[in-house]
């Protein structure tokens, strides 16, 4: 497990969600449901106190600012739980990135993307992932910082 500086409490974990996120509860609700991005976030915080971490979250629709948090996250972080949104499927870019870190990651899709487009079944981020949660909602993020906090422990 990665501490603080102090050496007292376990680093936080990341939680990143990439493009179009930002628009959870209005876009698609039929695929993505009635839930916001702060709905998210406010369960991910919760479940992550429960265990004793803390929770840094951001989302972004620019490739470049993920990677950049990607960078600067090494050494501050216990793990990272993503959503890397349409990027799962097209960007080597992020997958290199989310190396550098070198923490677990879980990764995270709300919908369950192998019921979609052929495109979607294909993820960068999968072999890289210590456990992916797929269609279960936004109950996937509780799932994924659950199996991260036991992955990490």
């Amino acid at each position: 497990m990665s501490t603080d500086a102090a050496g007292s409490e376990p680093a936080p974990i990341l939680l990143l969600n990439g493009p179009n996120l930002n628009t959870l509860g209005v876009r698609q609700p039929e695929v993505y449901g009635s839930a916001t991005l702060a709905d998210v976030v406010e369960l991910a915080e919760r479940t992550a106190g429960e265990l004793g971490y803390g929770l840094r979250a951001a989302q972004t629709n620019h490739e470049g600012q993920m990677i950049d948090w990607l960078h600067e996250a090494r050494g501050n972080i216990s793990g990272i739980v993503i959503n890397p949104g349409a990027w799962t499927h097209t960007s080597v870019a992020l997958a290199d990135a989310l190396v550098i870190p070198e923490v677990p990651i879980i990764e995270v899709h709300i919908s369950n993307v192998h019921q979609r487009e052929a495109f979607r079944h294909h993820s960068y981020v999968s072999p890289l992932a210590s456990g992916i949660v797929i269609g279960c909602g936004i109950r996937g993020y509780e799932f994924a910082i659950r199996r991260l906090v036991e992955v990490v422990d």
